[in-house]
């Protein structure tokens, strides 16, 4: 069965796009082309049980098994080995893309204590939005009873876009909750948005 979300980016959200950015191609329509969980663990991966642990916990969250990330240098203040285990990844393509994002924005985000929505300078200037996840249990298929202890975990969401403002378009038809960014890290990215307006303009 096709994903709600799949469905309604053919028939919904692309011409919403097409209209609202001023597209004449359909294949300049951005789209999302895959998202990637990382959970770091530092020391703890080491340890078996741990690990284990956290390969469920990211296997259910994400529907998909993660892979282990290794160290690619020695760090003496972080207790780090070259190819020792630093953490989980997983990336999600196409179906389970598209169920994860429906779970994400319509159930674990909410769950948030205090949570005003993701700030817009999370978006870079090549098509990646990324932000933290302080608390895994958030999401529904993680029983809070069973967890000892609680982990945060990093989720960058990676399309097609070319201009920041264009990826922020594309996720809001998702109903990614994004608001506007008020801190000093604002400035810096209205730098890039006013120098891509340039750039487009000369």
């Amino acid at each position: 069965m096709t994903p709600r979300l799949r469905e309604k980016y053919k028939s919904e959200i692309i011409k919403n796009l097409m209209a609202k950015l001023s597209l004449k191609n359909i294949h300049a329509v951005p789209r999302i082309n895959k998202i990637v969980l990382n959970m770091g663990l530092g020391a703890e991966a080491l340890e078996k049980k741990k690990l284990e642990t956290c390969i469920k916990d990211i296997a259910a969250i994400a529907g998909q098994q993660p892979v282990v990330t290794k160290f690619k240098k020695s760090i003496s203040n972080f207790k780090s080995r070259k190819g020792s285990n630093a953490g989980l990844k997983v990336t999600l393509r196409n179906d389970r893309m598209y169920e994860f994002i429906d779970r994400l924005v319509n159930i674990a985000l909410p769950r948030i204590k205090d949570f005003k929505g993701l700030k817009d300078s999370s978006c870079d200037k090549y098509g990646n939005f990324s932000f933290g996840i302080k608390e895994h249990i958030i999401f529904p298929e993680i029983n809070f009873d069973k967890v000892e202890t609680i982990r945060g975990l990093d989720i960058t969401i990676v399309t097609t876009s070319k201009k920041i403002e264009d990826t922020i378009y594309l996720l809001k038809e998702f109903n990614f909750p994004i608001i506007k960014d008020t801190t000093k890290k604002k400035k810096k990215y209205k730098k890039i948005i006013d120098k891509e307006e340039k750039k487009e303009n000369n």
